[in-house]
């Protein structure tokens, strides 16, 4: 999952993008809103976490920017101001959320986590296909009884798959997903890492679940 973080304060900026990281989201991070807007022109976010006063364009004028263009994408908004006319603008503007600085990092990954339940429409932090489970919340992933552990990255890839079951997806796709700009791997790392994935997921156990789809990519399903 790929998140955008716009924070001019650098500190903050720093420790929520490594905290994010070592939880296995995926994170771009900038300091202004002209960068925000670029970034999100540019690529394809899972959500966003903007300040509300930013240099060059608030906060506010980034979001009603992408929902001017019709884009549903989860946006957080952080604030250090508590007034119930900075929440109500916030809200009307189009954020999904907001938290007031300082907050407590538990509460930031649970409203993200909310966030993106609701743009899936899906009420839990529980995805099962056949019988694999994926816990978003505690990075749990069982087949059938037995638990699975994976590193941060085949989460993220397994993560990505399982929110897009029966989807094929590309391998620039999931490239983009779950690596940001700063990532300079081969070509083959996708494979690799769903190599990795089928070697835990389905071997030993049926129905396999993570497929090939010949010129296309890889897609999560139970095969009819």
């Amino acid at each position: 999952m790929r998140i955008l973080i716009a924070e001019d304060e650098k500190d903050l900026n720093k420790i929520i993008k490594n905290r994010l990281e070592k939880e296995g989201y995926t994170v771009d991070a900038c300091f202004d809103g002209e960068e925000a807007a670029d970034y999100l022109e540019l690529t394809e976010y899972d959500a966003a976490i903007l300040d509300i006063m930013m240099p060059k364009k608030s906060g506010l004028e980034v979001l009603k920017e992408i929902r001017k263009k019709g884009e549903k994408l989860p946006v957080l908004f952080l604030t250090a101001k508590d007034s119930i006319e900075d929440r109500v603008e916030g809200l009307d503007t189009g954020a999904d959320d907001y938290l007031v600085k300082p907050f407590a990092f538990e509460e930031l990954l649970a409203r993200i986590r909310v966030m993106t339940r609701k743009q899936m429409k899906q009420k839990t932090n529980k995805y099962e296909i056949a019988d694999l489970k994926v816990y978003l919340d505690s990075h749990q992933v069982f087949r059938g009884d037995k638990e699975i552990v994976l590193s941060n990255k085949e989460f993220s890839i397994l993560r990505y798959l399982i929110l897009n079951q029966g989807i094929v997806l590309g391998r620039d796709k999931i490239e983009q997903h779950i690596w940001n700009y700063d990532y300079a791997g081969g070509s083959n790392v996708i494979d690799v890492y769903i190599r990795y994935l089928r070697k835990k997921i389905d071997d030993g156990f049926e129905p396999k679940l993570i497929h090939t789809v010949r010129g296309a990519g890889y897609v999560l399903r139970v095969q009819k």
